[in-house]
């Protein structure tokens, strides 16, 4: 899997937020759902049109973006 692939953003959808390709469940949301407590078997249960590799690309493009830029932690 690349995460191109999996991982997209267009400013005509979800105000260009990174979201899953064909849906308009963004990165955000998946990275939410995971940090309340729910397992990726849940969340494919309660959106069957993802899949546990858009979760692993989700996470994949999260740890990308934090490496990306300096954060400082307080």
């Amino acid at each position: 899997m690349k995460l191109a692939d999996r991982i997209v953003a267009d400013p005509e959808t979800c105000s260009g937020h990174p979201r899953i390709e064909g849906t308009r469940v963004r990165v955000s949301n998946v990275l939410g759902w995971l940090a309340a407590g729910m397992t990726p078997a849940e969340i494919t249960a309660d959106y069957p049109y993802i899949h546990e590799t858009d979760i692993r690309a989700a996470l994949e493009f999260a740890a990308l973006a934090v490496d990306a830029v300096p954060v400082a932690a307080e």
